[in-house]
């Protein structure tokens, strides 16, 4: 898009904000491709679960091409650091062949190690630290790591010990060896929000939670499950996959399911508008679009914010 000053055009939103339709008829608009920023659709074989929506890149007939959706195996622990190295290659293939990229997603940590240039390092398993850290609980894990940051963004470090002892893994490694910087070019992007009132969200999370569970999201968790990974491997994913791994296994019952999970989504939203509210508020400009907006107008927006 030459009549532009941007780069890149960047839809963020909360789960359930219908941000990959924007997304897509933003690309088709702009003879561009969309590169995902989600942390859980880069695994194949898990699509109901992370709500991959891939029926939003099928527009007129015509496939809206997407990239940096299933790129590994369930079961794998892919981390920030291969993202930003990732999207990279995507941001420049789909530059290079003169497409303009749209980035979609929800995951803050993704959006910001591409809009704000994170400094990323790979950190190698430390054998020795997690067989130490192995016999603690999640809330003696918490505090060790408000010992290396107190202010825990992230709290989905928090949501297994496997995550957090990663995570302390991580913050042990960076004190103990000097930053190997990794960054990707400054990238200037336009970034606009889709976004509706909190009872909106809820109402919205609610219903697409029961129309996932009726196109056969158990029989997915399950598919995994009969694949041979095992019971804390899904866990390990959080939300959908915890609570209806729990369900499979008879920890839970259908109803206990639901409602532990219709919570969790609840609260898991309310973190990611918490996120992008601490975005703008360290200089992130994010231009919101009520989601009630026709789908028109909301493109109409996103072309006039373009060309200013």
């Amino acid at each position: 898009m030459s009549d532009t000053k941007y780069q890149m055009l960047t839809i963020l939103g909360p789960t359930a904000s219908g941000k990959t339709a924007v997304a897509a008829h933003s690309a088709q608009m702009l003879d561009g491709e969309v590169i995902s920023a989600d942390s859980r659709q880069v695994y194949r074989g898990m699509d109901l679960g992370t709500g991959k929506d891939l029926a939003d890149y099928i527009l007129d007939g015509k496939q809206i091409p997407y990239h940096l959706i299933d790129v590994v195996d369930a079961g794998y622990e892919y981390n920030v650091f291969e993202y930003q190295s990732d999207f990279l290659k995507a941001y420049e293939d789909v530059c290079m062949r003169g497409k303009f990229p749209v980035l979609c997603g929800g995951s803050g940590l993704y959006l910001e190690a591409v809009l704000k240039n994170y400094k990323l390092i790979q950190v190698p398993p430390n054998p020795e630290l997690r067989e130490k850290l192995a016999t603690k609980e999640l809330d003696e894990l918490a505090e060790i790591l408000k010992s290396y940051k107190d202010d825990l963004h992230n709290t989905v470090d928090l949501e297994t010990k496997k995550r957090a002892i990663r995570a302390i893994e991580i913050e042990d490694y960076m004190l103990e060896h000097p930053e190997i910087e990794r960054t990707i070019p400054e990238i200037k992007s336009l970034v606009v929000g889709v976004k509706y009132d909190r009872l909106s969200r809820r109402k919205r999370i609610t219903e697409r939670l029961k129309q996932r569970l009726d196109e056969g999201m158990l029989g997915e968790v399950q598919a995994l499950l009969n694949k041979g990974l095992k019971p804390e491997q899904l866990i390990y994913y959080g939300l959908e996959y915890k609570y209806l791994t729990m369900h499979l296994t008879g920890e839970l019952t259908f109803d206990e399911m639901f409602r532990g999970l219709e919570t969790a989504i609840h609260q898991f939203a309310k973190r990611q508008m918490t996120w992008f509210r601490r975005m703008e508020r360290q200089g992130t400009d994010i231009r919101w679009l009520d989601g009630y907006m026709p789908l028109a107008e909301k493109l109409e927006r996103i072309n006039d914010w373009l060309k200013k």
